[in-house]
C-alpha cells in the first residue's frame, strides 16, 4: 500500500509540474521527487525516468540503467545507486532509469509492485515489444531504440558536463541494450558512450548460426539474428554489425544464473528452439556469446565477460557487486 501511495504521489507531482527535487533522497532510493518526464523531440509521446541528481549538478558520468521484464525501474535505479555509492561517486555520477510503459490492460502481466502507471501522452509498447526495438503503439510511433537514443541525448542536455555515459541493462533490459547497440546514435556533446549487458535471456547474433537440427525456424531471424531485420530500425545488418563490433561493451552474468534453481527465474526464460540453441541457461548463453564475440564478431576487442560470484538472476545482487564496479562506475578511457 505504501509503494502504491508513493507512485500516486509521483504521478501527481509530474502532472502538476512540480520542480521539487529531493537531492539527498534521490541519491539513496527511487522516490516521487526523482520521477521525471520528457517528450520525444520528434513528437508522439513522452518517456518517464528516475534521476538521482538535479539538472546541472556537475556530474562527469551518467549511468542509464534499463529495467527487466517486470519494468521495475525503481529497483534497478536503487541497485545502480548502491553501486555508485559503494564506488564513492554519488555526486559525480548521475543515475537515470527509464520506464518503458505499457497500456493499463497489459500492466498486470509485466509490472512489479511500485511500477508507476502509464499517464496520458506516454509512449506505449507491449510487454515484449520494447526490448526488441519495436515502434510504440501510439503517437508518432518512435521505436524503443529511438526513445533510448532520445533519453541519452536528454541526459547529455540536462547534465552538459558529462564526459561519459554508460548504458546498462539487466535481463530484458540487457536484451534491449544488446540489440540496440548496432543501431544507436552517437552520444551528443562529445561524451564517450559505453554499454553493459547483464544477464539477458537471449542474444542478437550478427552471423548465421548453424541449426541444432533441421526444424528450428527463426534461429537466424530477428531478434536472434539479423534475417528479417525491421526496416524501422533504419540501418542494415552490415552497418549495424560494424557499429556493434567497434563499440565499448562489457558483458556480465550471475554465476548462479545457470540452472533451474530458486532465484534464476527459469520459468520466464525463453525456451524456444532459437533460444535454446544459444545455451540452456543465461550464464551458458553469455559464455557462448562472449566466445563468439572474441573469435568471430570482434576479435580485436577481446571483450570481457564478468561472472559475478554468489548472484543468480537479481539486479540487486549483480549491479552493486564488487565484480561489476569497474564496468558500471569505472573511469572512461
Amino acid at each position: 500500500m505504501k509503494r502504491r501511495l508513493a507512485c500516486c504521489l509521483a504521478l501527481c507531482l509530474v502532472a502538476a509540474g512540480a520542480s521539487a527535487f529531493g537531492e539527498d533522497d534521490c541519491r539513496q532510493r527511487a522516490s516521487p521527487s526523482c520521477y521525471r518526464s520528457f517528450p520525444m523531440p520528434t513528437g508522439g509521446g513522452a518517456l518517464h525516468y528516475y534521476a538521482s541528481l538535479p539538472d546541472g549538478a556537475g556530474p562527469t558520468r551518467a549511468i542509464v540503467a534499463l529495467h527487466g521484464h517486470p519494468r521495475d525501474a525503481d529497483r534497478t535505479f536503487d541497485a545502480t545507486l548502491l553501486a555508485v555509492r559503494r564506488a564513492g561517486a554519488p555526486g559525480d555520477t548521475v543515475v537515470v532509469a527509464p520506464v518503458f510503459q505499457v497500456p493499463a490492460v497489459l500492466a498486470d502481466k509485466c509490472s512489479a509492485p511500485g511500477t508507476p502507471a502509464a499517464q496520458d501522452g506516454d509512449l506505449l509498447w507491449t510487454c515484449g515489444s520494447w526490448l526488441e526495438g519495436a515502434p510504440a503503439s501510439n503517437g508518432a510511433r518512435p521505436t524503443s531504440f529511438a526513445a533510448l537514443d532520445a533519453l541519452v541525448a536528454e541526459v547529455a542536455r540536462r547534465w552538459p558536463g558529462l564526459q561519459g555515459i554508460t548504458v546498462a541493462g539487466f535481463s530484458a533490459g540487457a536484451q534491449m541494450v544488446q540489440h540496440s547497440i548496432g543501431f544507436a546514435q552517437p552520444a551528443p556533446g562529445g561524451a564517450s558512450l559505453r554499454y553493459v549487458v547483464s544477464d539477458p535471456g537471449t542474444w542478437l547474433y550478427y552471423d548465421p548460426v548453424a541449426p541444432p537440427d533441421a526444424a528450428c525456424p527463426g534461429l537466424n531471424r530477428w531478434k536472434y539474428g539479423t534475417d528479417g531485420l525491421p526496416a524501422t530500425l533504419g540501418r542494415g545488418a552490415a552497418d549495424a554489425r560494424a557499429q556493434y563490433a567497434a563499440a565499448d561493451i562489457t558483458y556480465m552474468a550471475g554465476a548462479l544464473d545457470s540452472a533451474d534453481v530458486p532465484g534464476a527465474y527459469y520459468r520466464i526464460l525463453d525456451k524456444s528452439c532459437a533460444a535454446m540453441a544459444q545455451g540452456p541457461f543465461r550464464l551458458q548463453r553469455a559464455r557462448a556469446y562472449a566466445e563468439y564475440d572474441r573469435t568471430v564478431l570482434a576479435p580485436a576487442r577481446q571483450r570481457r565477460l564478468v561472472v559475478v560470484p554468489g548472484c543468480a538472476h537479481d539486479v540487486s545482487c549483480v549491479f552493486p557487486s564488487d565484480a561489476a564496479r569497474a564496468a558500471l562506475v569505472g573511469p572512461f578511457p
